[in-house]
């Protein structure tokens, strides 16, 4: 490069002149002159000797302090093979190998290259190479370092070729335009689960509309209800709590300690589920008679009930066998890295059931022309309804199986149970055991009195007062805490686990803290809504049920609040489990579920039976507020004596005080859209609109005044994330 005035410069700025020999500081042919220091550097010309003068291309030489506060996590250097190499300082630039196509809206990436970069200049791959901002480091700078990843060895057991042995064989780089690296493969994986879970409820909340649509919610859906739980209490009871709790931790050791990858020991542990719930299964299809009996002593004792509930018991039993298979299907996929089969699979028996009931409607017609009951209902009826609720399952466990095989998993029975761990964990399941069946009796409890007291209502002129309205309001009022508190506690529940393990006592009391007040701003909200316009809701959703929808109402107002200790009790427990205390939980489930059962009978002595089971579900919730008081003193026990309870009560406690007025504006226009337009579906959707929106236009502004932290920060939140 010719660099002009050459000769000036040296005289005007005092410097030496060029020598012209061919000592060290000749310059070489076509290299760039490295400038000599100079005492007095003309301002005007900026360094035109380096060959980037302006230093536009090496981020490295840029101003230490803009480069200290430059955010690489949000704003990263271009990747490899996309920059222009500099070439001479006053030729045309080169014109790009990949440059961009304006009729493409989305540009492929370009090749990377196979050595050292610009950018990465150390050989580092850039597949896998994350660029950590400043925000990132300084919000974590405290953390410890991530854990590598236990079960790396597995995978690349899996691309290693025959014969090389798995810690020297090479990891296959991914395409570029995929996202590598395992932040985003888990990132991938908990947007798939969480996809599948919303879907799942989504589904499952239509499959409840639909039955209600053919059978109604009177005493005939009793039968079913009744001969639809059986399965899943005797499941859990029996082995579902352990399996999840103590079998599948052992599992996922075997697969990291285990020659085989642990593949010796699912097999065991998947031939031990199939010939332990086998034998179950056969002995309680037989036994069907006594399970109904058990259940619901009203609905024995009427010959036409009993004969229909054991008829759909028997339909119905068979399906425990295969949620036991699918558990297990699934979490050997969820220890191979595979999470989405799990969650997704039970939509498919949603819609099984759904196309089923939609059949029964096809051939007998829906339950407000037909009337079907436990009298009129035909032995092809039931034979239908009993089939697809059975099949549903069988589909949703063997869908299991394509994902096994693409997995490299196959499965084989292995009858070798001894000496291999299995006997041990079932030891450890004492406590899983124990804390499942006070839930089971406690619910054993309220379908015998939840039953009799609907049957006894319908006989009264008053139907969808039973056990099946309390299943179908309960699912309604469980679904916030199953998406926000569940959620908010899936992200928070690491760290309250790795600052256990490191006995830092306070960073637990304030993720748990941060736990309820950042749910509260959604719950408390949503408990009040259901109080105030459980009625349209109901009617809405329910409409092709018949008048019992409006009943069904009532007991979505009664459990209304009750999501809030419900919730409390939920993060709670997290803090038990982040310890690795497992008998306090059950403890607390015992004195709940004693309550619940013991207000729950009082109740129904005390109560009509048309409001029998309204008070049983206010009792739900009066159960957890207990448990949620016991909970509270130990863990503030366990953490020194100090909960943050003075923040958490005040965020309740304003909460509180903005939801009261926007319920009782809520309740008011949905009554009065109610009076005018009546509680069809156009009254009650109308009455559902004006009062979901008199309850946030009132609870924001509320809110506001009272300048809750939490409601603000998840609005700024959101409006960030709207751009806005």
């Amino acid at each position: 490069m010719n660099a002009p005035y050459d000769g000036d410069r040296a005289q005007g700025t005092g410097g030496p002149a060029p020598s012209q020999g061919t000592g060290p500081g000749t310059p070489v042919p076509g290299q760039v002159p490295v400038p000599s220091p100079a005492p007095d550097r003309d301002p005007y010309l900026q360094d035109a000797y380096e060959h980037d003068p302006y230093r536009s291309q090496d981020l490295s030489a840029q101003d230490p302090v803009a480069e200290a506060l430059y955010d690489r996590a949000s704003h990263p250097p271009p990747p490899p093979g996309t920059y222009q190499e500099p070439g001479p300082l006053y030729g045309a630039p080169q014109t790009p190998a990949h440059g961009p196509d304006p009729r493409v809206w989305a540009q492929t990436p370009p090749p990377e290259p196979s050595g050292p970069s610009r950018h990465l200049p150390y050989g580092d791959r850039a597949a896998t190479t994350q660029f950590v901002g400043v925000d990132s480091l300084v919000s974590q700078a405290a953390d410890e370092e991530p854990e590598p990843d236990a079960f790396a060895h597995l995978y690349r057991d899996q691309q290693a070729t025959p014969g090389t042995p798995a810690e020297e064989a090479p990891l296959a780089v991914p395409a570029p335009s995929k996202p590598a690296g395992r932040a985003s493969s888990l990132l991938k994986s908990s947007a798939l689960m969480a996809a599948g879970t919303i879907v799942s409820r989504i589904t499952g909340f239509l499959r409840t509309l639909v039955i209600a649509g053919a059978i109604g919610v009177g005493t005939f859906n009793d039968t079913y209800q009744i001969a639809n739980t059986l399965p899943t209490m005797i499941y859990v009871l029996v082995g579902g709590g352990a399996l999840n709790a103590v079998f599948i931790p052992q599992l996922v050791r075997a697969m990291k300690n285990d020659s085989d990858g642990g593949e010796a020991y699912a097999n065991r542990l998947l031939t031990l589920v199939v010939v332990l719930l086998a034998a179950i299964t056969t002995l309680c299809v037989l036994a069907a008679p006594v399970f109904i009996t058990m259940m619901s002593p009203k609905i024995a004792s009427d010959p036409h009930q009993m004969d229909v509930a054991v008829a759909f018991a028997r339909y119905c039993l068979p399906t425990m066998f295969f949620m036991g298979v699918h558990v297990v299907l699934g979490q050997i996929l969820n220890a191979r890295g595979r999470f989405g089969a799990m969650m997704w699979t039970p939509v498919l028996n949603n819609i099984v059931v759904i196309a089923t009931f939609g059949a029964f409607i096809w051939a007998f017609g829906g339950f407000t022309t037909s009337g079907v009951s436990a009298t009129t209902v035909t032995p092809e009826g039931i034979r239908l309804l009993g089939i697809g609720t059975l099949l549903g399952l069988t589909v949703q466990a063997l869908a299991m199986l394509p994902y096994l095989h693409d997995a490299g998993f196959t499965p084989r029975l292995r009858f070798d149970w001894r000496g291999h761990g299995l006997g041990k964990a079932a030891r450890l399941a004492k406590w899983t055991f124990f804390f499942v069946l006070a839930n089971q009796v406690g619910l054993v409890v309220v379908t015998q009195l939840a039953t009799w007291a609907g049957s006894v209502a319908e006989k009264q002129g008053h139907p969808g007062t039973g056990i099946t309205a309390y299943n179908y309001a309960l699912l309604l009022w469980q679904m916030p805490q199953a998406i926000i508190t569940v959620s908010v506690m899936t992200a928070v529940l690491p760290r309250i686990s790795r600052s256990a393990h490191d006995g830092d006592a306070a960073a637990v009391r304030d993720d748990i803290s941060y736990g309820l007040r950042t749910s509260a701003v959604a719950i408390v909200p949503c408990a009040f809504a259901f109080l105030a316009l459980g009625v349209p809701m109901a009617t809405l959703l329910y409409a092709g049920s018949g008048a019992g929808a409006r009943n069904i109402g009532y007991v979505l107002m009664a459990f209304g609040l009750g999501l809030i200790p419900y919730s409390v009790q939920y993060v709670v427990l997290r803090g038990f489990y982040a310890y690795e205390d497992t008998r306090t939980p059950f403890y607390n489930t015992v004195i709940v579920a004693g309550v619940n059962a013991a207000v729950s009978t009082a109740a129904f002595f005390v109560l009509p039976a048309r409001w029998a089971v309204v008070g049983m579900a206010a009792a739900y919730g009066l159960g957890y507020t207990v448990g949620v008081g016991v909970a509270w003193r130990r863990l503030r026990k366990r953490l020194g004596g100090d909960l943050d309870g003075a923040h958490v009560m005040r965020t309740y406690a304003r909460l509180t005080g903005a939801c009261v007025p926007a319920a009782a504006v809520a309740g008011a226009a949905a009554y009065g859209v109610t009076q005018w337009l009546g509680s069809g579906v156009t009254g009650s959707l109308a009455a559902l609109a004006a009062g979901g929106v008199a309850l946030a236009v009132v609870f924001l502004v509320a809110a506001k005044r009272m300048r809750i932290e939490e409601l603000n920060a998840m609005v700024g939140m959101v409006r960030g994330r709207l751009g806005r």
